[in-house]
């Protein structure tokens, strides 16, 4: 496994949002993390992303304790999330956002003297990036013109010119129509091939077609856990999201 974690808890004053979470992550598979609204799934990810600091329990990344490592640390070690909410630079091109994001890797983050040319280095990598997305075409579009689908899948290119080792998305196809989510869920199956992929998702159609492993959170707890046809058998699973087991 490349992430891992055991007894993960998180209290806010007198409420346990997360409580004795044991999560296990595998290289070359999409895990997804699922669960009805305020289930503590956006906490769990906050929590092994190190946005938040446990309350109680061990993260291990790459088998090394990332407990009380901060995020930017984290981030550095290969483990690397994106968000509900689109991240991109709306006013830069497709092209150079993916450049600003392969800026760190390949120490030019902090070089602010430099010429503007000395960018260009990165282009061959960029292009790369954007042909592995599909996003060749729109290489030189402002990216606030792109679809919201295609916002997303430039999302996730800046997330690999990271080169994470763990991939985290926080509900990736969130507000996507079913074109989009079919070209969206076929990337994460394709990037999965070379990482591992940790996502929260509601659209159990997708998860039922793209993810190894599901974790069912419910109420900060894990109610359930094996591949998708076993946990939507569960008739705990079905009564957390139908309100009957019969639904």
């Amino acid at each position: 496994m490349v992430l891992s974690a055991r007894g993960l808890r998180r209290d806010f004053g007198g409420f346990t949002a997360v409580r004795d979470v044991d999560l296990d992550v595998h290289h070359a598979q999409v895990h997804a993390l699922i669960g009805p609204n305020g289930a503590g799934k956006t906490t769990v990810f906050n929590l092994l992303t190190k946005f938040l600091q446990p309350s109680a329990g061990t993260i291990t990344l790459l088998g090394t304790d990332i407990t009380r490592t901060p995020p930017d640390k984290v981030a550095r070690m290969g483990l690397v999330r994106s968000f509900q909410i689109s991240a991109v630079f709306p006013h830069l091109t497709v092209l150079d956002n993916v450049r600003v994001a392969l800026q760190r890797p390949n120490g030019l983050a902090h070089q602010f003297w430099r010429p503007l040319s000395a960018l260009d280095t990165l282009n061959g990598h960029a292009e790369d990036l954007l042909a592995s997305v599909g996003l060749t075409k729109e290489r030189d579009h402002v990216a606030a013109d792109l679809s919201y689908g295609r916002k997303r899948v430039l999302e996730i290119a800046t997330t690999l010119a990271l080169d994470p080792k763990v991939l985290l998305l926080d509900e990736p196809m969130a507000g996507m129509g079913q074109e989009d989510v079919s070209v969206i869920a076929e990337l994460i199956r394709e990037v999965a091939k070379t990482r591992a992929v940790l996502m929260v998702e509601h659209n159990l159609s997708v998860v039922a077609d793209i993810c190894h492993h599901v974790t069912v959170l419910q109420r900060g707890e894990i109610l359930a856990e094996g591949d998708y046809e076993t946990v939507s058998r569960d008739p705990r699973v079905r009564t957390a999201y139908m309100g009957t087991e019969d639904a």
